[in-house]
C-alpha cells in the first residue's frame, strides 16, 4: 500500500524545491565570500592607513637627528697680489658668495668666494699698525679697530643686492658710523679691546699697559625736535691688577668680563664700576679663546686642553655670579679657533690638528668631527646661515666649504632632560619655541607636554570612570528594560555633541562658574555620594507596600530629584560657607594660606568637562560588556542560592572584565588626545605641576595651537611632528598593552 503521506523525491515539486535551495545556497555563499573578502580588505586598508602615518611621521622626524656634514667646494688664491699680513678677522655676507678680510696693516679685501676675484680692497685710514681688534657680534658685524697711539676707528661691513638681467649681484661697501676719522681713547697702544654696540649706546672699554679705559656714547633722543644727541661719559673701571687677554661685553652692556689665559675673570658691573663676582674658569692649561654665543648671554671658554665650557651670568638671591653650565671635549688637541653661528645657539671649534668639531650649545649636541686641511690654518669664516665657511690656509690659499646642518636644535637629552637654559636660575623642564627676539633660545622640552597630557587624563577618568562603569552595571544588571531603551541612547547621545562645544563651554561659563562657587562645587563631591547612600538606606526602611509602589529596575529615577536638589542646595549655600570658613574668599586661602597656587582655568575645570566627553565613551562599551554575559551563568549562580550582588561580583563582572577594560582603555586614549577642551578649559601653559587648581599644556593641544604658525621644514615645525610621532607611538604602547591583558583576562574568565 503506498504512503501517501510522503512525496516521491524524483517529483517535480521536490526537484524543483532542491534546486532553489541550491541557488539560494550559492548565492549565500557568495555574499559570504564577498563580505569576508570585504571586511579582510577593509581591515588591510586600516593597517596600511596606520603604517603610512606611522612612515610619514618618522620620515618627517629623521631630519632632526641627522648629523653635520661638509663638503669641500672650491679652492683659489686672491687674484691681487697681498702684502704679508696678519688676518685679524674674515667674513661672509648672507649669500656666503662675497667674503671681506681684515688685516693688521688696515687693509680691507672683499672678494668672491667661488674664484678668489677681489672685487675692492680698501686701506682703513687708521695710521699705523693694528694693535686691537674687536666685534661687536656675528649678528651685526660692527668691528672696531685700534692702534699704538690709542686711536680706534669703528666700520661695518655692508652689502647691497641687484639683479641686473635677472642675475644676482652683490656689491660691498665699508660703513664707518661715527665718521671715517678715528677718535683718541688711550694716550699709549691698546692691547686689547671690547666693542658692544646697541640701540640706546655705544660702549667700548680697552686695555692699555694693563689699565682698563672705558668710555660710552649714550644716544639721547630731543622730544620736541626729534633729533638724536651724543653723549660721551667715560666709564669708571676698577684696576684688577692682572695680565688682560680677553675682554667681551654682554648684549645688555651690564657686564664686563675680564679673562687671562690662565682662566683667571673677573666680571665688572658696568653700572657701579665694580667687581661683582671673580674666580678661575679652568683646572689646567690655558684659554685660548673666548666668544659670547649668540645674544651675548652665553660665554665660551676654550683652552689648549681641547675644552670647551659654558658659562653665564646666575643669581642667587642678590648676588650675582659667573655659572658653569656645561663643558664639550671631543679632542686632546688645543683649540685655535672657535667660530659662532650667527643665528642659533651653535657653535665650531677647530683644533690644532685641523680637526672640525660643530656642536650646538642647548641640545648638548655634537654634529661632526671632521679634518678640513693637512696644512696650518690661519683664519676661518662661518656664512651668516652656517650653511657654509671659508678657511684661509698658512700658505696664503683659501678654501670654500659647503655645510648642511639644517636641524641641530634637538637631541633625545634636551627633548626629555632638564636643560639649564640662558638667564635661568637652575636646569628645568621648558617648553618654548618661539619669541619676538632673533637672539631667543628655542627650548623644545617635551616633558612639561608630556606630563600635561597625562595629568588631563588622569583628571578626566578620576571623574568619568566611576560614574560610567558604576552607571553602566546599573544599567545593564539591575535597570528595568524599558527604562534601559530609554536611558542608553540618550547617554550614548552626549557623544555625538562636539567637543568644541564642550570646550567653548568650559572656558566660558564653567571655569569662571566653578571659580565663583568653589566651596559649592568641592561640597558637590563630598555630599553627593553620601546623600545618594543616605537616601537608599531611608528607602530602605519604608513599609514594603509603599516601596512596591515603585517597581523593580526603576529605583534609580527616584534619585533624579536627589541630585538635583543636593547640586542646588551646595551651590546655594556656597557664598555662606565661604564667608564661615574662608574669610570670604576661598580662591584667596587656597593661594595664602595653603600656598597652592589658584588658576581660573585648570585641571579640575578640564576634569569636569572632559570627563562629561569620555563618559559616553566608558558607558556604552561597558554597558554592552556587562548586558551581554550570558543570562544562563546569572540564572544558575542565583539557583545555587547567591545573592544579585554576589552574583554580579562573582560571576557578571569577572566575565565582562575584557570588555569593562577595553572601555576604560578606549576612554583614556579619548582623554589623552582631546584637543579642544584641554585647548579652550585650560590655561595652556606648559608647567609640571599636579596641582588641581593649575592649567596644563598637552601634546594635542600644543599641536592644534603651533603647528599652523610654524614655518614649514623649520626645525620647530619637525619637532611637532615629533610631538605627533611621540602621541602616536603612546596610545599605540597603551593599546598594545591594554590589548594583551583583555587577552588574558578573556582567557582566564572565558571558561565561565
Amino acid at each position: 500500500m503506498n504512503d501517501l503521506s510522503s512525496e516521491s523525491p524524483n517529483t517535480p515539486a521536490n526537484r524543483s524545491s532542491k534546486l532553489s535551495m541550491d541557488r539560494l545556497s550559492g548565492w549565500r555563499k557568495i555574499k559570504d565570500t564577498l563580505t569576508n573578502y570585504t571586511i579582510t580588505t577593509g581591515g588591510m586598508g586600516v593597517l596600511i592607513a596606520i603604517l603610512l602615518i606611522f612612515f610619514y611621521l618618522f620620515y618627517e622626524i629623521v631630519p632632526l637627528f641627522m648629523p653635520a656634514d661638509i663638503e669641500q667646494r672650491h679652492q683659489f688664491e686672491l687674484s691681487a697680489a697681498q702684502t704679508p699680513s696678519d688676518t685679524l678677522f674674515m667674513t661672509m655676507e648672507e649669500q656666503a658668495e662675497v667674503a671681506m678680510k681684515v688685516t693688521d696693516k688696515g687693509l680691507v679685501t672683499f672678494f668672491n668666494t667661488a674664484d678668489g676675484k677681489v672685487i675692492e680692497s680698501k686701506q682703513m685710514p687708521l695710521s699705523g699698525r693694528v694693535t686691537a681688534f674687536a666685534l661687536n657680534s656675528e649678528y651685526d658685524p660692527l668691528f672696531g679697530l685700534a692702534n699704538s697711539d690709542g686711536q680706534v676707528l669703528l666700520a661695518k661691513p655692508e652689502y647691497k643686492t641687484t639683479y641686473p638681467n635677472d642675475k644676482r649681484l652683490i656689491t660691498p661697501s665699508m660703513s664707518f658710523p661715527n665718521g671715517e676719522e678715528s677718535f683718541k681713547l688711550s694716550d699709549s697702544a691698546i692691547d686689547v679691546m671690547a666693542v658692544r654696540d646697541g640701540e640706546e649706546a655705544l660702549v667700548i672699554v680697552a686695555s692699555s699697559g694693563g689699565q682698563l679705559i672705558g668710555r660710552r656714547w649714550t644716544r639721547e633722543e630731543d622730544m620736541l625736535s626729534e633729533e638724536i644727541e651724543i653723549v660721551e661719559e667715560t666709564l669708571s673701571l676698577p684696576q684688577t691688577g692682572m695680565d688682560i687677554d680677553k675682554l667681551l661685553i654682554g648684549t645688555d652692556q651690564r657686564w664686563l668680563y675680564i679673562i687671562n689665559k690662565a682662566g683667571d675673570y673677573h666680571v665688572v658691573n658696568l653700572e657701579s664700576g665694580v667687581v661683582a663676582t671673580s674666580g678661575h674658569m679652568i683646572k689646567k692649561g690655558n684659554v685660548t679663546q673666548a666668544r659670547f654665543l649668540l645674544g651675548g648671554i652665553s660665554l665660551l671658554v676654550a683652552t689648549d686642553q681641547g675644552e670647551v665650557s659654558q658659562w653665564f651670568m646666575v643669581r642667587n638671591g642678590s648676588a650675582p655670579y659667573l655659572q658653569k653650565v656645561q663643558a664639550f671635549k671631543q679632542t686632546d688637541a688645543p683649540i685655535d679657533h672657535l667660530l659662532i653661528e650667527h643665528r642659533r645657539k651653535g657653535f665650531v671649534t677647530v683644533d690644532q690638528n685641523q680637526m672640525m668639531d660643530v656642536f650646538h650649545s642647548t641640545a648638548q649636541r655634537h654634529l661632526l668631527n671632521e679634518r678640513i686641511s693637512e696644512k696650518g690654518i690661519k683664519k676661518i669664516a662661518l656664512s651668516p646661515r652656517a650653511s657654509a665657511f671659508l678657511v684661509e690656509h698658512e700658505d696664503g690659499e683659501f678654501s670654500f666649504w659647503k655645510m648642511k646642518n639644517k636641524h641641530p636644535e634637538t637631541s633625545v637629552y634636551a627633548l626629555w632632560n632638564e636643560v639649564w637654559y640662558e638667564s635661568y636660575p637652575e636646569p628645568d623642564y621648558i617648553w618654548q619655541s618661539s619669541s619676538s627676539s632673533t637672539d631667543f633660545e628655542p627650548k623644545y622640552s617635551f616633558t612639561p607636554l608630556a606630563f600635561g597630557t597625562l595629568k588631563a587624563a588622569f583628571y578626566a577618568m578620576l571623574i568619568a570612570t566611576p560614574l560610567a562603569i558604576c552607571g553602566a552595571i546599573y544599567t545593564a544588571y539591575f535597570m528595568a528594560p524599558g527604562l534601559r531603551r530609554k536611558v542608553k541612547p540618550l547617554i550614548e547621545l552626549m557623544e555625538a555633541l562636539p567637543t568644541v562645544i564642550i570646550g567653548f563651554l568650559a572656558g566660558l561659563w564653567l571655569a569662571p562658574f566653578v571659580e565663583m562657587n568653589l566651596p559649592g562645587v568641592f561640597a558637590i563631591f563630598l555630599v553627593m555620594p553620601i546623600a545618594v547612600l543616605l537616601f537608599g538606606f531611608l528607602w530602605s526602611q519604608l513599609p514594603t507596600r509603599i516601596r512596591l509602589f515603585v517597581p523593580d529596575g526603576w529605583h534609580a529615577v527616584l534619585l533624579i530629584p536627589v541630585v538635583l536638589l543636593v547640586g542646588w542646595g551646595c551651590i546655594a549655600v556656597s557664598g555662606t560657607v565661604e564667608v564661615w570658613m574662608f574669610n570670604g574668599d576661598m580662591r584667596a586661602w587656597v593661594t595664602h594660606d595653603l600656598g597652592i597656587p589658584f588658576d581660573q582655568r585648570n585641571a579640575l575645570v578640564v576634569g569636569i568637562a572632559m570627563g562629561f566627553a569620555v563618559i559616553p565613551t566608558i558607558f556604552s562599551i561597558a554597558e554592552d560588556a556587562i548586558f551581554s554575559v550570558p543570562k544562563s551563568l546569572s540564572y544558575g549562580s542565583l539557583a545555587l542560592g547567591a545573592t544579585p550582588w554576589q552574583t554580579l561580583m562573582g560571576v557578571i563582572m569577572p566575565t565582562a572584565s575584557p570588555g569593562i577594560f577595553s572601555a576604560l582603555m578606549i576612554g583614556m586614549g579619548r582623554a589623552v588626545g582631546e584637543t579642544m577642551i584641554v585647548l579652550m578649559a585650560t590655561g595652556n601653559t606648559p608647567i609640571m605641576d599636579a596641582n588641581i587648581f593649575e592649567g596644563m599644556r598637552t601634546l594635542a593641544a600644543n599641536l592644534a595651537v603651533e603647528i599652523g604658525e610654524t614655518e614649514v621644514d623649520s626645525t620647530h615645525y619637525r619637532v611637532l611632528f615629533l610631538a605627533a610621532f611621540v602621541l602616536f607611538m603612546f596610545t599605540f604602547v597603551i593599546n598594545t598593552m591594554a590589548e594583551m591583558v583583555r587577552h588574558r583576562l578573556r582567557k582566564k574568565y572565558g571558561s565561565l
